[in-house]
């Protein structure tokens, strides 16, 4: 019995040396990535504001709290997410099937910062009902690697994590991407039969805030919007 337990006690030495303090790294690591994200955003916005005098098209940022930061930019809001945990690669994720991942699996532990998209005006008239659209997960492990699940150019352009390095050069192409991304991602209408009927309570909070529930793809599947994140 006596044993056992110090073998237990063992094990339990050995996770804290390895996977708490791997994991208490990668946190860390995800603090500073995400402050290099955040004076990369400002950075771009002013380069933006220099050129673009006309004063209808929004171009600033809001810090909202230390996890979280609001890009205005046209008519659109990015919202950048810096998620305060560390996750694992499941087991079945066809990572751990490559040469990068059985070389070491520490790995498959990641900080995660995630990138949606709303529009402008949910926050601007606090429509709260509003919908959002994730459109990039950033993946980042303890070797400063990082892979991005997302949707057009972000969904592709950063697969590879065994040769891709978040560095200067990387988070500004990424936060470049993600403008790109929103800006192009327009607004449609929603079918006709989404919008034929309303109570009264419904007009009048739409003829006071505007609230109805609105979002880019309200409404609509599109199909090229099928299986670009995982």
């Amino acid at each position: 019995m006596s044993s056992k337990i110090e073998q237990n006690h063992q094990v339990i030495l050995d996770l804290l040396k390895n996977k708490a303090a791997l994991k208490q790294n990668i946190a860390s690591d995800a603090t500073r990535f995400f402050e290099l994200f955040k004076k990369t955003i400002d950075a771009e916005i002013e380069s933006l504001k220099k050129h673009i005098k006309d004063e209808r098209i929004r171009l600033f940022t809001k810090e909202i709290g230390v996890f979280e930061k609001h890009v205005y930019i046209g008519s659109d809001v990015l919202v950048f997410h810096q998620h305060n945990n560390v996750f694992r690669m499941p087991d079945d994720n066809p990572l751990w099937g490559t040469h990068y991942f059985k070389e070491d699996d520490s790995r498959g532990y990641f900080g995660v910062l995630y990138i949606y998209n709303f529009l402008a005006q949910s926050f601007v008239q606090n429509r709260t009902n509003d919908m959002g659209y994730l459109i990039g997960r950033i993946f980042f492990n303890k070797d400063g690697h990082f892979m991005i699940e997302g949707k057009g150019q972000l969904g592709y352009l950063f697969r590879d994590m065994a040769n891709m390095q978040l560095n200067d050069d990387a988070i500004k192409l990424v936060v470049q991407m993600a403008f790109v991304f929103a800006i192009e991602f327009d607004l449609l209408v929603p079918p006709f039969d989404y919008v034929s009927e309303m109570t009264v309570g419904e007009s009048q909070i739409m003829s006071n805030n505007l609230q109805m529930q609105t979002g880019k793809r309200l409404g609509f599947k599109m199909k090229s919007d099928e299986n670009d994140i995982f």
